[in-house]
């Protein structure tokens, strides 16, 4: 930490889609049965932007919207939550992304999409605020972004001009299969960046996804180390999570919280790890002080299950503080 009152200085870009959930009122039931649904603004990494500006750090978001109400409403829902939106573009002729989303009874989700093509999907490399990331300490991004051209294009120039400009690349491949072609061309898509990036998070189920194997173990996760990589994370729902550096491996609990829906947890969760790297990567090289920053990024995890949809659930640092404080 660059400074004694917790706040961060260097800047987290945040790259990919934001988009409207439309979660059922009812949990539990089938999107056909579903008596109503209530809009909740999502997207993964807006989720992380906003989860690092809720913890008091500096974020950015770059991304496409639609120039309609939606677009223009989720954008404000950025601005209001204190993101740089320097990255954000409008486009004419596409409509922002939705997603219906089934909450089934044990708070896991189901999804179908409408991008067809969605404005997120139409970002060129052209358009990118090529300024605003080269000023990233951080430059984070999902693989959602690499389905389809032009917005692959986009994510691959974004990515090497941070590189370029010393940012420490993350990533969290938060596979959803529905929007791929095949399981197989996602697992090649995901994996044809996976090199680059010095920080990666994947859950249990994309560890399995990615391996082929059905064992979540060091040698499963191992077997996804790359030479560039710093950190690998594993997270593991209510288990908490395990990380791996070239010097050390372990593992951290999770907090027991009465879960009501597990959307946006990993993004808290990414959201106050980058927070804690972002001015200080020596991090990185001390098992204590990493451990007790995985302990701070699950508490966040744990927060944001405990309220209906991503944004609203996203904790505060002294939420954090006072769950730490109570374990």
């Amino acid at each position: 930490m660059a400074t004694n009152n917790g706040v961060s200085n260097g800047l987290i870009v945040s790259f990919g889609e934001m988009l409207i959930d439309f979660v059922p009122t009812v949990s539990g039931v089938s999107l056909a049965e579903a008596p109503g649904f209530l809009k909740a603004p999502g997207g993964a990494p807006a989720n992380v932007a906003i989860a690092v500006a809720r913890l008091g750090g500096k974020a950015a978001f770059v991304g496409k919207l639609g120039d309609d109400e939606f677009g223009h409403m989720l954008a404000e829902i950025l601005k209001v939550n204190g993101v740089n939106g320097d990255g954000i573009l409008y486009d004419q002729g596409a409509r922002t992304a939705l997603a219906f989303v089934t909450l089934r009874s044990d708070g896991e989700r189901e999804f179908m999409f409408y991008r067809n093509p969605s404005a997120d999907m139409l970002l060129t490399p052209d358009e990118l605020n090529l300024e605003l990331i080269r000023s990233a300490k951080v430059f984070h991004y999902g693989s959602i972004s690499l389905i389809v051209e032009p917005c692959r294009s986009a994510h691959l120039r974004a990515m090497e001009v941070a590189k370029e400009a010393g940012a420490l690349l993350s990533y969290d491949p938060n596979l959803r299969l529905p929007l791929w072609p095949s399981a197989e061309e996602a697992r090649e898509q995901i994996m044809s960046i996976w090199d680059k990036a010095e920080v990666i998070k994947v859950s249990d189920v994309e560890l399995e996804f990615l391996t082929g194997s059905d064992r979540i173990d060091d040698e499963s996760a191992l077997s996804l180390w790359h030479p560039n990589l710093k950190l690998l994370l594993v997270t593991l729902g209510e288990k908490g999570c395990r990380y791996y550096t070239k010097n050390f491996h372990g593992s951290v609990d999770a907090f027991t919280v009465k879960t009501v829906d597990t959307t946006g947890a990993g993004d808290a969760f990414v959201g106050a790890l980058l927070c804690k790297l972002v001015d200080d990567c020596s991090i990185l090289k001390d098992e204590a002080r990493l451990r007790e920053v995985l302990r701070f990024a699950n508490a966040c995890g744990a927060i944001t299950t405990t309220k209906k949809g991503a944004i609203p659930a996203l904790p505060t640092e002294s939420e954090v503080l006072s769950l730490l404080h109570q374990a």
